[in-house]
């Protein structure tokens, strides 16, 4: 069901303060909170004598205290002491989980925290880098989504439903009759789908303002277990945007990495760099409720689909050609959970893109 050999995004940084809070990540039960010195910390949200979350407990220094019957854990996950007694019992621990914070979110490592290597956290240094802007996505906090997140990144890698889904913003009726590339790698998939001498869709229209049609591409990476990155953009026709010339386009990037909660249910973080109009406050604004409500049309319909899913999880259903890239990304996390059960272990690379 899920690879945990694997980083995954548990919080923005900004979620995480001196109070504990909880968040189940791969159907386990996490409890966060910051240390004295602002670093991050994550424990399993169970005492071990009694299983109170011990996200309801308060954080005192470094440590994290149980608020049933005051059992003090340290970062580690060591019980450090027990109120009332000298000695505190053999195997008083609970698990701690390995955390990297990098590009604004805090990663955690699911698999045995040995095998934990931050090299292993996508590159997605357009976070940070000063020619780029970023908006946080739904206020910096995860979007539930009541689906599986394979359904959310089916939906990523299929461009095609923006013409049905999306019409009034970032959808238009070229796109399903331009043609789609299927790259496969060890760990990663790239779909590219270039839509040429069109009108530019109402979104890039407002933003771009072009006099006539558009180049457009669509080249979305999916690096497993669940990361994905939207290169999405137009520029005018005949500026050699399809032979790499990108200086006069309107460009930017969609991050996206929804993290498992359960076998139905997902934490959906994302985030939105973009290389234009870069000090412009209209344009953030833009960037952050047009993208919102385009991010709240999909939840729409994948919930939809797991619900029916659900209901019929027996149904036959077919596949179509646009579907490609999403069942190649299915096969190779299947190859990798399989491996991991296996005892093999998968260790995952990432490539700057």
């Amino acid at each position: 069901m899920f690879l945990r050999n694997a980083w995954y995004v548990a919080a923005w940084g900004s979620e995480i303060g001196a109070a504990p809070f909880a968040r189940t990540i791969l159907g386990e039960a996490v409890a966060f909170y910051r240390r004295g010195d602002g670093g991050a910390v994550a424990l399993e949200d169970r005492c071990c004598h009694r299983a109170l979350p011990l996200s309801m407990g308060r954080v005192e220094g470094d440590r994290l205290r149980c608020a049933y019957h005051g059992l003090l854990f340290d970062g580690a996950g060591m019980c450090v002491e027990v109120p009332g007694q000298s000695h505190v019992p053999p195997g008083a621990a609970v698990r701690a989980y390995p955390l990297c914070e990098r590009w604004g979110w805090v990663w955690i490592w699911m698999g045995p925290p040995d095998d934990a290597d931050p090299a292993l956290i996508p590159d997605w240094w357009w976070m940070d880098h000063p020619d780029w802007r970023v908006v946080e996505g739904n206020g910096a906090t995860p979007l539930r989504m009541d689906c599986n997140y394979e359904l959310i990144t089916d939906n990523l890698m299929d461009v095609s439903h923006l013409t049905f889904v999306h019409a009034s913003s970032i959808g238009a009726e070229s796109i399903p009759d331009s043609p789609i590339g299927t790259e496969r790698r060890d760990r990663s998939v790239r779909m590219t789908r270039w839509v040429l001498d069109r009108p530019a869709a109402p979104f890039y229209q407002a933003v771009g303002r072009f006099p006539g049609n558009v180049d457009r591409w669509m080249i979305t990476d999916t690096d497993l277990p669940c990361h994905t990155v939207n290169d999405v953009g137009c520029a005018p026709v005949g500026a050699g945007a399809p032979d790499g010339d990108r200086g006069q386009a309107v460009e930017f990037r969609v991050l996206n990495a929804p993290t498992p909660e359960t076998a139905t249910s997902t934490h959906y973080f994302y985030a939105r760099p973009r290389r234009f109009a870069q000090d412009s406050a209209r344009m953030d604004e833009i960037f952050r409720t047009r993208f919102d409500a385009v991010f709240m049309e999909d939840k729409e319909v994948l919930e939809a689909q797991q619900r029916r899913l659900r209901a019929a999880p027996n149904d036959a259903r077919i596949d179509i050609n646009v579907d490609t890239p999403g069942i190649a990304v299915r096969r190779l996390l299947r190859a990798a959970i399989d491996e991991e059960r296996a005892g093999a272990g998968s260790r995952l690379s990432f490539a700057r893109n």
